[in-house]
């Protein structure tokens, strides 16, 4: 049986269970039978943000794209699973942000908690204004124009990838 990375596994062995604590997320269940594009990211996504990331002139192979895939779809799944883990001990069916940021830090990506602090407190308060504004579009007959909420929604996300790139310096040159 196929253990999702394209390694065989021998039924019997103790990494053939269904229910092996041997994968990342803390003992979830990963189904074998899942399709691989079900597991993963979009390709085309993880492709976007790893080319903003470079110069417009550099070109990534398939093989880097499906990598990081891969590696982003995996990481995402360890946090959550950590994240799940403490939801299920406190009997809470929804993970929220804050969830996340406690599993990251028990995880040992400290280094990235605080920016994502910063980021979460910034995108409450854009949504609490966004639900205040509704309400009173609501109130006066829905006539009043809608802020242009979006453009200070991208200047944060700018300001935190900003954060995370120092972050990444400082943690590099320690």
């Amino acid at each position: 049986m196929a253990d999702g990375y394209g390694q065989q596994q021998q039924p019997g062995s103790p990494d053939s269970s269904p229910h092996s604590d041997n994968e990342s997320g803390g003992g979830h269940y990963q189904d074998a039978s899942v399709r691989e594009q079900d597991r993963f990211l979009p390709i085309a996504n993880v492709s976007r943000i790893m080319k903003k990331a470079l110069p417009s002139n550099a070109k990534i192979s398939k093989d880097a794209k499906e990598t990081v895939q891969e590696c982003v779809s995996e990481f995402i799944s360890f946090i959550t699973g950590e994240a799940s883990d403490k939801c299920q001990r406190e009997k809470r069916k929804t993970i929220n942000g804050d969830d996340l940021l406690w599993a990251m830090s028990t995880l040992g990506f400290e280094d990235y908690v605080e920016p994502l602090k910063v980021y979460l407190h910034k995108y409450r308060e854009l949504e609490g204004e966004k639900a205040s504004t509704a309400k009173q579009g609501d109130q006066s007959g829905g006539k009043e124009e809608k802020p242009q909420c979006k453009s200070s929604h991208k200047q944060e996300k700018l300001k935190y990838r900003i954060l995370l790139k120092q972050q990444r310096k400082n943690h590099n040159n320690n």
